[in-house]
């Protein structure tokens, strides 16, 4: 057994349902041991004083990209961007690796190539894709938790979408160990590009995905839902469209076992201040307008959104076909909105970038604690020791200032590719340190022996069985 140490501060949040105030938490072993309600400094590992220590992140939807992809991202840049956004575990997607992860020997590739290069904890969804059905409870079985699949084309030639037959299939599999299935939810609703209209303008590719392709998925995942309920709980990832919130709401009245995620650009980009040529803003489903933004955040508010995470899907500038790098793809010009890849590249920002726009709508810190610690974790099937400090669960934690000033300059950027639609911007929220299963993983001051640029030089995150 290793010794106790302490983390102590004038402002911890342990919980969405406690109050910030003082506390001394004590850890053994990764984990925590026992809390004490009162500020002792003396002796501590981490004094933070005033800053406020509250549950490391837990980011649901990140996409590593390894094997197979790593110029796009990795995870030693995908977990130092997380690890420097106060980010303690990330899920991985099954997809934009190389292989999918489909099947157990894939999601062992993954496993194993993640190895030694963990700044964080890392876990996996896999993937259900036509003909894989039979592959599902053995990745449960080998540690997946759970599922992610396709209602439309992924953009990636390695993951197809499935049909509602297919879907079928793969769920009657899943109710045998109660597995989770996760739904791009778009479907084709005969919407196309305006061939007329400029494709260096945003509104060009947003009128291309129109509301009701998530509308039209979402009554698919709710009727799924109910065939298989409570046996194999549904899951949303990425709900842009506001239109879909009625159903959503009247699906989880009814008592089903579906739960919805939004992302930050969401909930902190309108679709009216996208610039032209400025490709980084796309993803889908797309940014919509103020209007529906407004009604995401009065969902996140009441509940009827669970979750808030990154979708963190970043890729080479010139598949961007960003001006800054004069990419061309399939006869493009720079900047088209509709050729260049779709995703947002942003994990490890999203908490100042939540808490800054929340702080004007009402959010309150136990909120921030509720949609990206708590909901995730238990999301991601880790709830018993992730999401909270409690005696017992991994000593993960977040040390950060919500008052200071956080201008989120490249230098702050640490996945690969810096193209962000936050570059530049300027939020309230600097994280200062960062603590996985009681080790100090990222320290925005530390530049001792044991620290590189802020980081600790032996990788200390763990794969999450």
């Amino acid at each position: 057994m290793t010794q106790e140490t302490a983390f102590t501060s004038q402002r911890v949040l342990l919980s969405s349902t406690s109050n910030v105030g003082p506390a001394t938490i004590y850890v053994q072993d990764g984990k925590v041991t026992r809390i004490e309600r009162e500020y002792k400094p003396d002796g501590a590992l981490v004094d933070a004083g005033t800053k406020l220590i509250m549950p490391g992140v837990v980011d649901a939807h990140v996409h590593i990209n390894q094997p197979g992809r790593t110029q796009w991202e990795g995870v030693v840049t995908a977990s130092h961007a997380a690890a420097a956004g106060g980010v303690t575990s990330i899920i991985d997607m099954p997809l934009n690796c190389i292989p999918s992860t489909v099947t157990v020997d894939a999601y062992n590739q993954k496993r194993t190539s993640f190895k030694d290069g963990m700044w964080v904890d890392v876990g996996t969804w896999g993937g259900v894709v036509p003909g894989n059905a039979s592959d599902l409870v053995p990745m449960l079985e080998a540690g997946a938790r759970g599922f992610k699949c396709f209602l439309c084309d992924s953009g990636v030639d390695e993951f197809p979408p499935v049909n509602e037959e297919q879907l079928r299939l793969a769920m009657t599999e899943l109710k045998k160990k109660n597995g989770k299935l996760l739904f791009h939810a778009e479907m084709d609703t005969g919407a196309s590009v305006n061939e007329e209209q400029d494709p260096t303008h945003y509104t060009t590719f947003l009128e291309s995905r129109p509301p009701n392709m998530e509308v039209k998925a979402i009554d698919l995942v709710i009727k799924m839902c109910r065939e298989f309920a409570p046996h194999v709980p549904c899951h949303i990832v990425h709900l842009s469209a506001a239109d879909a919130l009625p159903a959503i709401r009247a699906a989880k009245a009814e008592g089903l076992p579906l739960t919805v995620e939004t992302c930050f650009h969401y909930l902190t980009i309108n679709s009216e201040d996208v610039p032209t040529r400025s490709t980084e803003y796309k993803c889908c489903p797309p940014i919509r307008d103020a209007a529906n933004r407004d009604q995401l955040w009065a969902a996140v508010l009441d509940g009827s959104i669970d979750m808030v995470v990154s979708d963190h899907s970043p890729c080479t500038p010139d598949l961007k076909l960003h001006p800054c790098c004069g990419g061309s793809l399939n006869g493009a010009v720079e900047g088209d909105f509709v050729k260049a890849w779709g995703g947002i590249a942003s994990v490890g920002i999203g908490l100042p970038l939540l808490w800054s726009e929340g702080q004007n709508r009402g959010l309150t810190l136990q909120d921030i604690v509720r949609l990206i610690c708590e909901s995730t974790a238990e999301h991601a099937g880790i709830k018993a020791r992730k999401g909270q400090v409690k005696v017992g669960s991994d000593a993960d934690f977040v040390v950060w200032a919500p008052e200071e000033e956080n201008h989120i300059t490249v230098d702050k950027l640490h996945f690969r590719n810096k193209l962000t639609p936050y570059q530049e911007r300027r939020c309230k929220g600097l994280v200062h340190q960062t603590v996985v299963r009681g080790s100090v993983v990222y320290d925005i001051a530390q530049t001792g022996d044991q620290y590189e640029n802020g980081f600790s030089k032996l990788p200390l995150g763990q794969w999450i069985e």
